[in-house]
């Protein structure tokens, strides 16, 4: 089964995370393949919008951990796509949608502070288990988290691992809207044909200059992170 399936919607490209049987866990070919896609509708003057959105009853959960203990242990060839999946998701430069449908955990969660809106279904629920797993924060979320969440609910998610409810996301700044199971994703499609109506090079602009005064932090956080990650990541072969 492919890991990833795309589709148009008039001028919204939706953006399909299709590995159910692991509840759209991301491993290299997941993250390559949602950069791609990114990198491809960026360019694509015909694509308005993207909607990030999960197959079956998960947004996703996030890291694949049988690829991330291959990973830890130097396993000859493992790799990780992540940077690349990052470096679009922070450079996009186009509106960012998610249709959260299901639990969101780990870069399932992290992602959705790099989207301009989020639309999550009435049964979504979202977590960071970073202590828990015994390593550092990821994809600027040490920064992003409180900027868009305040630092009391950032330091819930990030140091207390504590689940949040599709209410619980809108109330702390992470997503919009609550929607019925089942009608998510056609309420973001929706939303993005709206702003795709707009001309496009007006909406860029404006994503550009919404972007301008965090694009040196983000990285820097990023940078910060993944240092820190990668040191405690080691310990996990001690």
């Amino acid at each position: 089964m492919a890991a990833l399936h795309i589709s148009d919607e008039g001028r919204v490209r939706v953006v399909t995370f299709s590995r159910p049987e692991v509840l759209n866990a991301f491993d290299t070919s997941l993250y390559q393949g949602v950069a791609t896609a990114l990198a491809d509708a960026a360019v694509d003057d015909g694509v308005g919008a993207v909607v990030l959105t999960g197959e079956g009853k998960a947004f996703s959960s996030g890291q694949d951990l049988a690829e991330m203990a291959r990973l830890a242990s130097g396993e000859p060839g493992a790799t990780s796509a992540f940077p690349a999946l990052l470096d679009q998701v922070t450079t996009f430069p186009k509106p960012l949608l998610a249709a959260v449908n299901g639990v969101a955990v780990g870069i399932g969660m992290t992602i959705l502070a790099h989207c301009d809106l989020v639309l999550v279904a009435q049964g979504a629920r979202a977590k960071v288990p970073f202590g828990a797993l015994g390593v550092a924060p990821e994809a600027a979320s040490s920064y992003l988290f409180p900027l868009r969440m305040g630092w009391q609910r950032a330091a819930l998610a990030l140091l207390a691992g504590d689940w949040f409810d599709a209410q619980a996301l809108v109330d702390s700044g992470l997503a919009l809207a609550v929607y019925p199971d089942g009608q998510v994703l056609g309420e973001a499609v929706a939303l993005g044909q709206r702003i795709s109506a707009f001309p496009l090079a007006s909406i860029m602009a404006i994503k550009q200059l919404m972007l301008a005064g965090h694009a040196a932090a983000i990285a820097d956080a990023r940078a910060r992170e993944d240092q820190s990650f990668a040191v405690l990541l080691s310990g996990f072969t001690r």
